[in-house]
Order: C-alpha cells, then structure tokens, then sequence
C-alpha cells in the first residue's frame, strides 16, 4: 500500500503543476530587440548589461535576466511576458540607466541612449577640507 501511494506522488505532482505551466505558455509574449547608443554621438555602445526585470503592481518580481550588447550594441530577447518590464543598462564610462517599458505587441525595438557621467558639484574646495569661516 505504501508503495502504491509513493508511486502516485510524481503523478499527482505532474498533474498540478502541469495546468499551471501551460497558462504561462499561453500567455502573449514579446521578442524585444534592444540598442544601446552614445547619447552624445549615436555611436553604438558595445557590452553594455541589459537587466530585464518583470514588474507587477508596482513592484519587481522575483527571477529577471541579463543580456550583453555586440559591438554593434544590440541585443534581443525571446519570450519576454506582455506587461510592465523593468529595464537597466549599465556600461562603463555612463552613467546607469533604467526605466520602466510596457510590452504589449509580438515585437518591440527599444533604443537606449546612454550619457556620460555629469560632474558633481560640491561645497568643499578642491582639496577636500570645509572652507574657513
């Protein structure tokens, strides 16, 4: 008998989680091609990380992705869910970028212009001490 139950185990599992997987599969997904561009020059920025994260109310929900762009600074993703998606590039020598995008058509171009980093104004003189009053 307990043999009998720890056999139907895996078949219950497969039959739970089976409904739950194909309404995933069913759900209208995007193939999202990205560029990566110097805001300055339109020149294209080459292995910038693209990290993609789904949002849902708001939030950002667990698991995301990362891509890298080629020289030419592109990139594309399959499969990415309809809704809000969450997206930053990173790249050295700019400053980070991220913005929210709603994927909502069978196909999305999505170009990213990145800006150098700005100075920083600061109130200390340029040797790092407070002025003297």
């Amino acid at each position: 008998m307990r043999h009998a139950v720890l056999s139907l185990v895996p078949l219950l599992l497969f039959a739970v989680l089976l409904p739950a997987k194909d309404k995933k599969d069913d759900a209208p997904q995007s193939s999202v091609s990205f560029a990566v561009l110097k805001d300055d020059n339109g020149k294209p920025v080459r292995n910038a990380a693209i990290v993609l994260h789904p949002v849902a109310k708001g939030k950002e929900e667990r698991g995301g992705f990362e891509l890298k762009t080629d020289a030419e600074g592109k990139t594309h993703f399959d499969g990415v869910p309809y809704g809000v998606l969450r997206i930053q590039v990173i790249a050295h020598g700019f400053q980070t970028f991220g913005q929210d995008y709603t994927i909502g058509q069978p196909s999305q171009e999505i170009t990213i212009r990145l800006q150098r980093p700005q100075p920083q104004y600061s109130i200390y003189g340029s040797g790092g001490a407070a002025p003297k009053h």
